[in-house]
C-alpha cells in the first residue's frame, strides 16, 4: 500500500495501519503516524503534566524517540499509540524527577539572592485549570497499578486489552483496577 489503498473500485481508501507505516520506516510514513497520533499524545502529556508547554515538549520528545527507535519497537495490536503513551509517560516522570532535583537545588540557594519572577505568577494565572488539577491530584494519589490503568484507559482512551498489553497484565486485572479506582474517585468526590 502507498498512502492509502482501495479494496474495490470506487470504494473509499483504506488508511494504512500503524504497523504498515512503521514497517516502511520512511519520513513520509512517519509523518503520517505523527499526524495520526500527535494530538492524542499531546492530550496524554497534558493530562499528566497540566502544562501546555511541557505537553508540547513531551510530544516532540516522544516522537523523536519513536523516530530514533523505530527499528526496534513492537506495536501492540498494530497500533503505535500504546507505545507512544508509554514513552510520553516515562518522559513526563523523568521531567518531574528533573524538576524535583532543580527545586531542591534552588532551596539550597540563600533567599536574599533570589528575585521574585513575575513570569511565574503570570503563568500560574494563565494555567489556572482547577478542575484538571484536582482530577490529576486525585488520580496521582491512587496506588500505582490503579493510576496506570486509569491513565491508559480512562484518560488515554486505550481499550482494556491494549492497556493490559502495555502493563503486562491480564485484561481482567485492568478492569478490576479501573473499578477500584472509580470507587476511590467517587469516595473522594463525595467528601
Amino acid at each position: 500500500m502507498t498512502a492509502a489503498t482501495s479494496s474495490r473500485q470506487g470504494a473509499a481508501p483504506v488508511p494504512d495501519t500503524d504497523a504498515e507505516l512503521w514497517a516502511r520506516g520512511d519520513k513520509a510514513s512517519f509523518a503520517a503516524l505523527f499526524d495520526r497520533h500527535a494530538e492524542a499524545v499531546w492530550n496524554h502529556a497534558y493530562r499528566l503534566t497540566a502544562s501546555w508547554s511541557l505537553a508540547e515538549d513531551l510530544t516532540s520528545a516522544t516522537f523523536l524517540a519513536a523516530w530514533r527507535r523505530r527499528s526496534d519497537i513492537t506495536l501492540v495490536r498494530d497500533s503505535a499509540l500504546p507505545w507512544l503513551y508509554t514513552v510520553a509517560g516515562n518522559l513526563a516522570r523523568t521531567e518531574f524527577r528533573r524538576l524535583g532535583r532543580f527545586r531542591r537545588a534552588l532551596r539550597r540557594v540563600p533567599d536574599d539572592d533570589v528575585v521574585p519572577d513575575h513570569a511565574e505568577r503570570v503563568i500560574a494565572a494563565v494555567d489556572d485549570d482547577r478542575a484538571l488539577r484536582r482530577v490529576l491530584d486525585v488520580v496521582g494519589s491512587l496506588p500505582k497499578a490503579e493510576r496506570e490503568a486509569v491513565e491508559l484507559c480512562l484518560l488515554g482512551e486505550l481499550s482494556t486489552a491494549e492497556a493490559a498489553q502495555v502493563l503486562g497484565v491480564a485484561e481482567v486485572s485492568v478492569r478490576s483496577r479501573i473499578s477500584r479506582a472509580r470507587a476511590r474517585l467517587r469516595a473522594v468526590e463525595e467528601r
